[in-house]
């Protein structure tokens, strides 16, 4: 990533309090609502997020699983990456839940992770692991296993296609303003990577950005605008370290940290990249009462930030555009 000059402040203006946790990824709406799926299943719309005094919430359906990434759709319903149950498709006017996948090749598709679609129906999608679940996500992260995937799934549908295996955590994803590539986030890796949708190079994926954390979640910000990246972490010295340990060390670590209690770095922040990797704004806030963020998306003057962590949702100032 082309570094900006120096890192701005992430500046929160309020929280607005869900009473459920774990809003991990959050969309708006054409009206300004916001969208996001939290631990217990539910998907909720979030009204009013600029005045935490008037804001509420309105539950649109249950998954009967754990929702993350979620992409909404022209017709105005959702496509969500469900951990538990894999690729849905939820009605937003009627609640109604309908499974798009569930397995790949015979084997149960599990954390399900992040999804676009795109103009003719094509639906990509990540899975961050095939070896740790969801609820032992800090396993992969620091065993490095390389189990993530990329898939797609054809507008009539069927039985995904694997594109690419071997990632790092395949986490968020979001498409070029031509459509002619996926911008995909590989956590264990700490960058960006460019799938090839289109011209002589479709279907292989190059190094896109290096970052300053760990990619969650992606978003696009309009057709012409950057794409939005969730720093779920900042980068930690002794984990790159251990990654270049042997798998059995790895592994032993990893069966000690998935037992052991987690707090998240006290340190926020989100990146934002044009269509050539280059940084547009790195916003960062040190000591934050808000941890661990895993989506980011820009609504008005704000920017609102989910975490798989937190039992709401912060609303940040929006930088000016540079």
């Amino acid at each position: 990533m082309t570094p900006v000059d120096r890192p701005e402040e992430l500046v929160p203006l309020h929280y607005v309090s869900l009473g459920a946790r774990g809003p991990e990824d959050v969309v708006p709406d054409p009206h300004g609502r916001v969208l996001t799926g939290v631990a217990d299943g539910r998907i909720l719309r979030v009204h009013h997020l600029g005045d935490p005094r008037t804001a509420r919430t309105e539950e649109l359906a249950r998954t009967g699983g754990r929702p993350l990434g979620l992409e909404l759709l022209p017709d105005g319903d959702l496509v969500v990456c469900d951990a538990e149950r894999g690729l849905l498709r939820v009605g937003t006017d009627d609640g109604t839940v309908r499974v798009l996948a569930d397995s790949v090749a015979g084997e149960r598709l599990r954390f399900c992770s992040n999804a676009v679609a795109l103009p003719d129906g094509t639906l990509y999608f990540t899975v961050s692991s095939r070896r740790h679940p969801l609820d032992r996500w800090i396993g992969d992260i620091v065993e490095q296993t390389g189990t993530g995937r990329l898939l797609r799934l054809p507008p009539e549908g069927g039985e995904p296609e694997v594109l690419l295996e071997g990632l790092r955590f395949a986490n968020g994803l979001a498409v070029s303003a031509d459509g002619s590539s996926l911008v995909l986030a590989e956590t264990g890796a700490r960058r960006l990577v460019r799938y090839r949708l289109t011209g002589p190079r479709a279907g292989h994926a190059e190094p896109f950005a290096d970052l300053p954390g760990m990619p969650d979640n992606l978003w696009r910000e309009g057709p012409g605008g950057p794409v939005w990246v969730a720093l779920a972490g900042p980068r930690v010295p002794a984990l790159d370290l251990l990654h270049r340990a042997p798998p059995a060390v790895r592994r032993a670590a990893a069966r000690t940290a998935v037992h052991l209690p987690y707090r998240p770095s006290g340190t926020a922040g989100v990146v934002a990249v044009d269509d050539e990797g280059r940084a547009v704004h790195h916003l960062t806030r040190r000591r934050s009462g808000f941890r661990m963020v895993t989506s980011v998306c820009a609504t008005g003057d704000h920017l609102v930030l989910g975490s798989l962590w937190e039992p709401g949702v912060a609303v940040c100032a929006r930088p000016a555009a540079p």
